[in-house]
């Protein structure tokens, strides 16, 4: 194990609140949610539509700010960060594979994560190299590393998507309903992949899902409900 992974905590909520405005009331998205997902751990969420699982990826991807509670990120408390620093904590430390796939058009599937990497301003040399290593490692050949999302099938879609969310190395992968836009043998593959970068990566990841079928492929699964983890 790297010294980088050594120093890896993970992602912890603690005693997380969320509330959104509903006429004259507020109606309460996440009620005290607690939650610690170790260095090489995979933990899914399940729970219904509207029980607050997309809410509870929201606030752990920092992209909104609780009530209360704290949401920490290899132990540091985004609560504490401007919108600067948090903008950084996201970028340096988080993964987020979102439903939709989100690949744009005119790009290769290389090319998707070589972008990422011109807004960071790093080495295109070594940008290119690592994107190259990543997109092999989730089992796209060269010849579809050349292609464009149209030429690519919804499975490997996803797969640059995983990829892109693993370019910049982060320790904590947030994956949002990632097979649900694809047939039952094509969304196991897709969670036995994100087992395996799980554990290559020491990545805490966390998976909402609604497919109960794939829920004996992960380490531990967490029922969410009216806003609480069970």
């Amino acid at each position: 194990m790297t010294t980088a992974l050594k120093t890896r905590t993970g992602l912890a909520l603690r005693g997380v609140t969320l509330t959104y405005p509903d006429g004259e009331s507020r109606l309460t998205a996440l009620d005290a949610v607690s939650l610690e997902v170790a260095p090489g751990e995979f933990v899914a969420v399940a729970g219904p539509s509207g029980s607050g699982k997309s809410s509870l990826l929201a606030v752990a991807a920092t992209l909104l700010r609780p009530d209360s509670g704290e949401v920490l990120v290899d132990g540091r408390d985004a609560g504490t960060l401007d919108d600067r620093s948090r903008t950084a904590l996201r970028r340096e430390r988080l993964g987020i594979v979102f439903q939709q796939s989100n690949l744009l058009a005119s790009l290769t599937a290389v090319e998707q994560l070589l972008v990422l990497e011109s807004v960071r301003g790093g080495r295109p040399k070594a940008a290119r190299r690592r994107a190259e290593e990543l997109l092999e490692s989730v089992g796209l050949d060269a010849a579809k590393r050349r292609r464009r999302p149209h030429q690519l099938s919804g499975g490997e879609r996803q797969r640059v998507n995983i990829a892109r969310a693993l370019f910049g190395e982060p320790s904590v992968l947030l994956v949002d309903e990632p097979t649900s836009a694809l047939d039952h043998e094509r969304g196991e593959q897709i969670v036995d992949l994100l087992t395996r970068i799980t554990r290559e990566h020491g990545t805490a990841t966390v998976m909402v899902t609604h497919d109960r079928a794939l829920l004996g492929r992960v380490d531990r699964v967490l029922e969410m409900r009216d806003g609480r983890l069970r």
